[in-house]
């Protein structure tokens, strides 16, 4: 099977909205009609997703189309910040900006969450990481967002690192079969055990692993599983588990080596921003009338 590239995405994005055509836009507006449209921030955030909000705009093949950015990929934005002033066809600004709007307030509001959470870990070494808990398709628009945000990515999907997980320790038999069989599979990739008790650390400390995910544990539980592995082992420390805001203001203060948060994507709240017709440039209305 052959993997749609991004562009491919935006592509079908834009045709579950447009199909037939804008039935509203094309009644009202003229096809000649331009104008010059404002974005602008209603909060703030962090600025992502420049590159997909364009290219959104660039199927219609607009030759009058432009965009001015007064903010960067990365930007940090506040209220009432201008964004971009967007030039060409009225058609083309009103038939692309719900689906470019989308993307680019979806990705901004990873940005922005993931922001948060690294400025809680800035003063240690501990990694965010996010996971595979992502929109359909746009995981590696999300995964980018993250990584906007100051985040890392953990495993793009099944095939880039071994994760052994609760029902695949069923399946085998054990944690130690488990990590065998992946040992004995892997070329250069990373092995890592999922383990939700203090035995299961034990056992994890005894295969090739080389990274031990602490699962939904109690603090009291990461801290006597993280004090075990750093005595006996150089393996790298995942917390996980319904990661929060005020989870990680306690977890800062642990030695681990990464949180995993399914919550810097899977619910995040889109970054309110907004894009609105400024003025007129040319043409006529539909009524012929200037």
């Amino acid at each position: 099977m052959e993997m749609l590239s991004d562009n491919d995405i935006l592509k079908l994005a834009l045709y579950e909205d447009l199909q037939t055509g804008d039935i509203t836009t094309d009644a009202v507006i003229s096809k000649n009609h331009q104008s010059i449209a404002l974005l602008y921030a209603k909060e703030e955030g962090i600025l992502c997703g420049q590159n997909y909000f364009e290219t959104v705009f660039s199927f219609f093949n607009d030759p009058f189309f432009s965009i001015e950015w007064y903010k960067k990929e990365g930007d940090y934005l506040q209220n009432k910040d201008k964004i971009a002033s967007i030039k060409g066809l009225t058609g083309t600004i009103l038939k692309g900006e719900r689906t470019a709007l989308n993307i680019l307030q979806h990705l901004s509001g990873i940005a922005s969450r993931t922001k948060k959470i690294t400025e809680i870990l800035s003063r240690t070494q501990i990694k965010v990481l996010d996971t595979r808990k992502t929109l359909p398709l746009l995981r590696n628009m999300e995964k980018k967002a993250v990584k906007t945000g100051g985040g890392e990515n953990h495993r793009f999907g099944l095939y880039d690192r071994f994760l052994i997980k609760e029902n695949h320790i069923k399946a085998a038999g054990s944690i130690f079969k488990a990590v065998a069989a992946c040992a004995a599979a892997r070329k250069q990739e990373l092995i890592e055990v999922e383990t939700t008790t203090y035995q299961e650390v034990l056992e994890a400390l005894e295969t090739e692993a080389d990274i031990i995910m602490l699962d939904n544990m109690s603090f009291e539980e990461i801290e006597k599983c993280c004090l075990k592995i750093r005595n006996v082992s150089h393996k790298k420390i995942e917390v996980s588990g319904n990661m929060n805001e005020e989870k990680i203001k306690i977890l800062k203060n642990f030695k681990i080596d990464f949180i995993s948060m399914g919550a810097l994507i899977h619910s995040v709240k889109a970054l309110d921003l907004s894009l609105l017709i400024e003025s007129i440039e040319s043409g006529e209305e539909k009524n012929g009338r200037k």
